[in-house]
């Protein structure tokens, strides 16, 4: 008997010992062979037979496209991009936003059957970090911002007046201009955790539907005044800001080191001594006071846009006490009384674009405590007071100028003693006034203006009462 042994995929043997041209007679064909065989034989003439091939063509077509098709639309859904736990910040924020009706790819692919394929083949990209190494953090690149074509999908560009009523905004305006929608609404269905860094790999263990929910603060998801002011004044300096996309992006983290060094806030200058970071804080203070005095009127410039609150903001909506004569001299006991409300709109970090980093199980924890706190009221402490007048800008910009109740300089300087007889009446000038000389190393907050008691009383006061 001769030597068997195996042959070809299909496992068919064949025996070493038969002679090859008796082999090669009695070996039948192979399988692709045979259908080849049969494929060469159909008679093409007979109606029969093309019918067969139409229907078996139709079949297969449906099958091909219908799954792709299927294919399609699965990768379209947010329930896809929820599967990898990477996006677990990027989804919970989706699903708490007002955009959690429509699908990722409504916002994320421009409209038209080219661009969603086209963006199914880069995306293949995602496949492969998530296969091969996961990035610390997902960041929306230059290269896939957000279109307007997506936008005008279902907004209207002919809007004039924002959906709170408060803001006058020309959007056709600023669409006609070249500035892209995301220019102003970044944060509309994510909150900008991306640029607040709170998305990143050691945290997204922590992203629910209830961390979500904590996490998507209005200053986040509406454009801050310090975004509007921004591009405004730079286009005052002959800038057009958003035709830089990384303008309107968050940097890459890749990049992060060279987007530092780049960025538009002035504090984050990077600085060689402390001398330099200083001088880099005292800019950016100038700066800020700056723009919040032409905000109020105090300080005009001929530029191409306005940055006085009016401007923007509708006048109906200037609460009615501060419509009263003299608010602007007179409006120390409201703010005693009413400082946490008075905080709510004139806050440093609304006139700032920049967003700084944060730290999500930080901001989870306070989150827990203002729960807690929640019956808890602000009890008027004229300390608290001073120290809010002296650290926020937007109070100190006019602290510095002398009151119409302090009259006359001559005056007033021989005869204030009767308006700082108490503690309480004390506590009201040290507001703007220090006591003694400021230090130039001191942590202290320097006040407003440089007047300071000591500068006179020289050799002391009839009290000891600081406050």
């Amino acid at each position: 008997m001769g030597r068997v042994s195996q042959v070809a995929f299909w496992g068919k043997k064949k025996n070493k010992d038969i002679d090859p041209e008796t082999r090669e007679n009695k070996m039948k064909p192979g399988l692709f062979r045979r259908l080849w065989q049969k494929v060469r034989n159909i008679d093409w003439k007979d109606p029969v037979t093309r019918w067969k091939a139409l229907f078996v063509a139709l079949i297969g077509s449906i099958v091909i496209f219908g799954g792709g098709y299927g294919v399609i639309s699965f990768t379209n859904s947010p329930s896809f991009c929820s599967s990898c736990h990477e996006m677990a910040p990027e989804y919970t924020t989706f699903t708490a936003s007002s955009h959690s009706e429509i699908s990722c790819v409504q916002c994320h692919i421009k409209p038209g059957f080219v661009n969603m394929m086209t963006h199914k083949v880069i995306s293949l990209k995602e496949v492969y970090h998530h296969v091969m190494g996961i990035p610390e953090q997902i960041v929306q690149t230059e290269h896939e911002a957000v279109s307007d074509e997506n936008c005008l999908q279902c907004h209207s560009k002919n809007r004039l007046v924002s959906a709170s009523g408060d803001l006058i905004v020309n959007h056709k305006g600023h669409i006609e201009e070249g500035v892209p929608c995301i220019s102003c609404h970044a944060g509309i269905a994510h909150a900008k955790i991306a640029a607040r860094g709170i998305n990143t790999e050691e945290v997204r263990g922590h992203w629910t539907e209830d961390v979500a929910q904590k996490m998507m603060e209005k200053k986040y998801l509406a454009p801050n005044m310090g975004t509007c002011i921004d591009c405004h004044d730079k286009v005052n300096n002959g800038e057009k800001p958003w035709k830089d996309v990384a303008y309107l992006v968050p940097p890459n983290p890749e990049h992060l080191e060279e987007a530092a060094k780049e960025t538009s806030n002035a504090v984050k200058h990077e600085a060689n001594t402390e001398e330099e970071a200083k001088e880099a804080v005292a800019q950016h203070d100038e700066k800020t006071q700056k723009i919040i005095l032409e905000a109020l009127g105090k300080q005009q410039k001929d530029v191409k846009i306005s940055m006085a609150c009016a401007t923007c903001h509708e006048e109906v909506n200037i609460p009615e006490d501060h419509k009263v004569a003299d608010w602007n001299q007179n409006h120390g006991g409201t703010a005693l009384n009413q400082l946490d409300k008075c905080v709510d709109c004139h806050q440093d970090s609304k006139w700032f674009r920049d967003i700084p980093e944060e730290d999500l199980i930080s901001l989870l924890k306070m989150a827990e405590v203002e729960e807690g706190d929640k019956e808890h009221k602000y009890q008027p402490n004229i300390t608290v007071v001073r120290e809010q007048a002296r650290i926020n800008k937007f109070c100190s910009a006019c602290h510095s100028d002398r009151p119409n109740s302090h009259g006359e300089s001559d005056q007033y300087l021989t005869s204030h003693a009767n308006n700082a007889k108490t503690a309480e009446q004390k506590a009201e000038c040290f507001v703007c006034h220090d006591r003694e000389e400021p230090k130039a190393d001191s942590i202290d907050v320097k006040a407003p203006t440089d007047v300071y008691c000591q500068y006179c009383h020289r050799t002391g006061f009839k009290d000891d009462i600081k406050n």
